[in-house]
C-alpha cells in the first residue's frame, strides 16, 4: 500500500506571506517521508467542513505547477478537477504541461463537480447535475483524445473541436493517470470503469460495497478490475506526539486486506512537519509489506 498526502487547507501559521514558504517545506518533507502523491482541491473557496468560505484557497493547477518545481518524484494531482471550470481541450493542457514540466509526474483527477455556492459567487459554469455527468463523459474522451496520435476533429453533445492538437505530448504513457473521483454507483463507478485507471473513494463503512459495485460495472465494461487502482480518501491524525500511529497503521491494514492501493488523504498538524516525519518513520515502513 502506499500513500497519498491531500493539502486541503491553507490557512497557516503566518497567513498568506508565509504560504509559499510553508507549502514548499510540506511538499519537500512529504516526497522525504515517501508519500507516493501530493493533491490539492479544485476550489476557489474553502469548504464548509474544513472552514468558512473566506479561508485561503489556492487555485489547483498554478499550486500544482509550484508543487512540481519543489519535488522531484511524488505524482501531483487534484482530488479533483471539477469538470464545468475549464473546457477540457484546456484541462487536457493543462494536465499535459504539468506532466511536461514535473518530468511525468501528473495524473488527471476529475468528477462531476458540486460547489455551486463558489461557482455562482464567482460566476464559474454550473449547470445541473446530469448535465455535469454527461459533460464529464464528453471531457474524458476528448483527453483522451488529446493524449492520442488522433488530433482530428470532436463533435460531441456539448463540446466541439475542430482539432484536437496537443504539443507537446504528455511525457506519461501511454496518458496520464486519470482519477475519477467519487462513488455514486449509476454513472461515477460507471464512468471509472470505462474510462479511469484510478478510482478515489471515501473510506468509509460502504467502502466494501462500493467495491463491489465497480467489479460488477467492470464485468458490464469487459474491464479487468484489477487494472484499476483503488484509492480511499481518508484523513490521518497520528496525534501531536504519535499516540495514534499504531491505531492509524492498523486501519491501513484494513483497507489493505479490502484490496486498496492507496490511502489518501489529509494530515492533520501538517504545516508543523512533524506528522509528515512520523508518517516517514512509522507508518509508510510499517504499510510497505500490505
Amino acid at each position: 500500500m502506499k500513500i497519498g498526502l491531500h493539502v486541503p487547507d491553507f490557512t497557516w501559521e503566518g497567513g498568506p506571506p508565509a504560504l509559499r514558504g510553508h507549502l514548499g517545506q510540506v511538499a519537500s518533507t512529504a516526497e522525504q517521508a515517501g508519500v507516493d502523491r501530493i493533491s490539492v482541491m479544485d476550489h476557489v473557496w474553502q469548504i464548509g467542513h474544513l472552514g468558512p468560505p473566506e479561508h485561503e484557497m489556492l487555485e489547483a493547477y498554478t499550486a500544482l505547477g509550484f508543487l512540481a518545481a519543489r519535488t522531484e518524484r511524488v505524482k501531483l494531482l487534484t482530488v479533483v478537477t471539477a469538470v464545468v471550470y475549464r473546457d477540457p481541450g484546456l484541462l487536457a493542457k493543462e494536465v499535459t504541461t504539468l506532466d511536461v514540466l514535473s518530468g511525468g509526474r501528473a495524473m488527471l483527477g476529475i468528477g462531476a463537480a458540486w460547489n455551486e455556492a463558489e461557482a455562482q459567487g464567482l460566476g464559474l459554469f454550473f449547470p445541473p447535475l446530469a448535465e455535469r455527468f454527461e459533460r464529464l463523459e464528453e471531457a474524458l474522451r476528448i483527453c483522451l483524445q488529446m493524449w492520442s496520435d488522433d488530433e482530428g476533429p470532436f463533435d460531441g453533445k456539448y463540446y466541439h473541436l475542430t482539432r484536437t492538437l496537443n504539443s507537446p505530448q504528455p511525457l506519461s504513457r501511454p496518458h496520464p493517470p486519470i482519477l475519477i473521483g467519487g462513488a455514486g454507483e449509476k454513472k461515477t463507478l460507471r464512468l471509472v470503469a470505462r474510462y479511469a485507471d484510478s478510482c478515489n473513494i471515501f473510506g468509509g463503512p460502504e467502502l466494501a460495497h462500493k467495491l463491489d459495485v465497480l467489479r460488477e460495472h467492470c464485468a458490464a465494461e469487459g474491464r479487468d478490475y484489477d487494472s484499476i487502482e483503488k484509492t480511499a480518501q481518508m484523513r490521518f491524525d497520528l496525534g501531536p506526539h504519535g499516540e495514534n500511529v499504531s491505531q492509524t497503521i492498523e486501519q491501513l491494514h484494513e483497507l489493505g486486506e479490502l484490496g486498496i492501493d492507496v490511502a489518501h488523504g489529509a494530515l492533520a498538524g501538517v504545516s508543523t512537519l512533524r506528522p509528515l516525519e512520523l508518517m516517514g518513520e512509522q507508518v509508510i515502513p510499517a504499510i510497505e509489506k500490505f
